[in-house]
């Protein structure tokens, strides 16, 4: 008979309340499943909640559970260039071979299941572990050429906080993370229930769902994903001028920007100075060789190209017939009294 799970202190570690069953997946389509996500935080949105998500914003997933994702660039499922398209082909994969790996049961969870205290916590796990007190959760992930430098130090810290979010809403107390690394190795990390890591989570959890409720956007974080966001929700301007010289708050930020920008363009010319040193020395040469590194020069192969100011002009029949409208987008100019002043 199994012996119950023991903490390090000796103690059965406190009893949680188990996971509500939201709705049942097998249920549901695609588009259904994805209107119930919006109605909460999801394991796969924990990182990106509580900004720690390399890949996605709080702000862009802030637009998606608002019902402005709409706005967004969209994934196609079936896209076999995605890493969404093979991480859910390979994820019965995945599976199978944890089990021939560790002899554990596994069985699919096809419930959305929901926190018995917070309905906002949502999670899809993607396997339940059958029959082992040590281990009760499975994530299955596939890392790519890319991807793979991210698990070199063990599980990156987006997944666990998947995985810790996992936990919180189940009241389990582990789940192994199964990952296929470049279609060749599989990893296997456990990861044990965090009492102090789950109170943070919730909280900061919180505190982005309350954003959602009153519907007012989270700050943005310096990332790509928060620029496409941004240019989502703001595709295009109205003409209107506001008057900012009275306002403390943003006259402040764009001093700073200005002194930042001072920064950046004194690093750049730097930097070229210091690359068209190396090129002057390397002459022809096609890569050099140093202590700590090396740099290659090398010539990319010649392209084809179409011209299209001659095609428009003598053809402009076959122009018209191959040209497509590309929407404008909004660019960002700054402009300082000083560098004027400077000018002058």
């Amino acid at each position: 008979m199994a012996q119950p799970l023991m903490n390090e202190a000796g103690a059965r570690p406190p009893k949680h309340r188990p996971a509500l069953r939201l709705v049942k997946t097998q249920e549901l389509n695609r588009d259904q499943w994805l209107s119930v996500r919006q109605g909460g935080i999801g394991s796969s949105d924990a990182a990106a909640a509580v900004g720690l998500n390399p890949y996605r914003s709080s702000l862009e997933l802030w637009m998606d559970k608002t019902g402005r994702g709409g706005a967004l660039p969209q994934v196609d499922p079936k896209d076999e260039a995605s890493p969404m398209y093979w991480g859910t082909l390979l994820e019965p994969i995945v599976a199978a071979h944890y089990t021939k790996r560790t002899g554990r049961k596994v069985r699919k969870v096809n419930a959305v299941l929901q926190h018995p205290d917070f309905p906002w916590m949502l999670a899809n796990l993607d396997r339940e572990v059958l029959g082992d007190p040590g281990v009760q959760i499975l994530e299955c992930k596939t890392a790519g050429f890319n991807g793979a430098r991210l698990w070199k130090d063990g599980v990156p810290e987006y997944v666990q906080l998947q995985v810790m979010h996992q936990l919180a809403v189940t009241g389990k107390q582990a789940a192994d993370v199964a990952v296929l690394i470049c279609g060749q190795e599989l990893q296997i990390h456990r990861i044990e229930r965090d009492e102090s890591m789950i109170a943070q989570l919730i909280a900061l959890e919180q505190r982005f769902w309350a954003f959602v409720e009153s519907d007012t956007p989270p700050p943005a974080d310096g990332s790509d994903s928060a620029d496409l966001a941004l240019r989502c929700l703001y595709p295009r301007d109205v003409g209107t001028v506001l008057d900012w010289s009275q306002d403390l708050e943003m006259s402040s930020v764009f001093s700073d920007l200005i002194a930042v920008r001072q920064v950046l363009d004194r690093h750049e010319t730097l930097q070229a100075q210091l690359k068209q040193r190396i090129q002057q020395r390397m002459g022809e040469a096609s890569r050099v060789l140093f202590e700590t590194g090396e740099i290659r020069w090398k010539r990319s192969k010649d392209a084809q190209t179409v011209d299209a100011q001659r095609l428009q002009k003598e053809r402009p029949e076959v122009w018209a017939d191959y040209a497509i409208s590309k929407p404008g987008s909004r660019r960002f100019l700054v402009q300082s009294k000083q560098a004027e002043a400077n000018d002058d």
